[in-house]
């Protein structure tokens, strides 16, 4: 490919924040969570790296075959269960965990001859209001459940509305309520997504659900130490194809969003929203040419951004630009766009190539 619009992955990097989740909840078996392409940085690539990985998490069963097909043997969850009685039989087949979150769910699970999984994961709505059982019926399903005999094992399991904010007492509401409902049903539990996890051992359960961290982003609404032990996944990066000077007070891009406030030396750099690069970001957003930190300035447009590199007299055509990766976390790029770091590795668009270091 002649454009320069990369996504570098870093292997080594996804295996560290696994393991670093692991260690973090050492009584505990881990999903490591590559649904939506794992994030976009590529599921079966990154579930190839990691043979150690408990189980992996997708969102639905074509996500599942992808990483069948890409020899993953490991268990997979499938994190929204099922969506049409006729996936049940391949289900089966590929020996997948589904979650039921529903009467209706689990009503057409029971009825469908032959269905059956190795785990099913019966998701409790304690507060989140998407998917879920009520709490009031969930003892029901699960002694149908265990009746029918189709579970090799059952977890129970919920999602944490608000664990990024460590302020907010949601959470432990949530906790109480999901605590109340399981008494004396002695079954497996998975509560924690990312920050969950991080936040320690009464939020984890038997399973947890590693899903941004894996990935090197900061799990929490504000700066946390864990922020300084994962190690970000994808660097995006591209090249500058153009450099020219601005006078002062002209500007540059569409609408001329951002002037010069004095003659100005501006690099023009391959990178959009065309890509996935954020068309909001505010003038002033950081990236990194050569390494040194330089703002964005005008509007982002769909193939093309620009860089006042002023303070960069060396700086030239085919130097290499980081828009996020080591030196440069997502989630400030996030923040700058208004966004949140997910947005960002999952807007990566097909025509920026994609290549792997590390684990072979």
């Amino acid at each position: 490919m002649s454009r320069h619009a990369i996504a570098l992955i870093d292997l080594d990097a996804f295996r560290h924040n696994y393991l670093l989740a692991k260690s973090l909840s050492p009584d505990a078996r881990a999903v490591a969570v590559v649904k939506a392409n794992g994030y976009g940085h590529g599921a079966a690539v990154l579930a190839s790296a990691l043979p150690e990985a408990d189980c992996f998490g997708v969102a639905c069963l074509e996500e599942a075959l992808q990483l069948r097909q890409a020899g993953i043997r490991q268990p997979i969850l499938l994190l929204e269960g099922f969506f049409e009685p006729e996936e049940l039989p391949v289900i089966v087949a590929q020996e997948l965990d589904i979650v039921i979150h529903s009467a209706d769910q689990l009503a057409c699970f029971l009825d469908y001859p032959g269905a059956a999984s190795p785990r099913v994961w019966l998701k409790i709505d304690t507060g989140m209001h998407r998917i879920g059982l009520e709490p009031k019926s969930f003892r029901q399903a699960c002694d149908q459940l265990r009746v029918s005999g189709r579970a090799g094992e059952i977890v129970a399991m919920t999602h944490f509305a608000a664990a990024d904010d460590p302020d907010n007492e949601f959470t432990e509401t949530q906790l109480q309520l999901f605590d109340r409902s399981l008494q004396g049903a002695g079954i497996a539990t998975s509560l924690a997504n990312s920050a969950a996890l991080v936040s320690g051992p009464r939020y984890q359960g038997n399973w947890v659900r590693p899903g941004i961290m894996l990935y090197g982003a900061n799990p929490f609404i504000g700066p946390h130490e864990i922020a300084s032990r994962i190690r970000p996944v994808m660097t995006l990066s591209s090249r500058i194809i153009a450099v020219r000077q601005v006078a002062a007070g002209e500007g540059v891009g569409y609408s001329w969003t951002w002037r010069a406030p004095a003659a100005a030396r501006v690099a023009t750099v391959a990178m959009g929203y065309g890509d996935g690069y954020p068309r909001h970001v505010e003038n002033g957003t950081p990236v990194l040419v050569n390494g040194e930190i330089a703002p964005i300035v005008g509007r982002v447009s769909m193939d093309m951004i620009t860089v006042d590199i002023t303070g960069l007299p060396t700086a030239g055509v085919g130097d290499p630009v980081i828009f996020w990766g080591a030196g440069l976390p997502a989630w400030e790029i996030a923040r700058r766009a208004e966004t949140i770091a997910y947005e960002l590795f999952t807007g990566i668009t097909g025509r920026v190539r994609r290549s792997c270091i590390g684990w072979s």
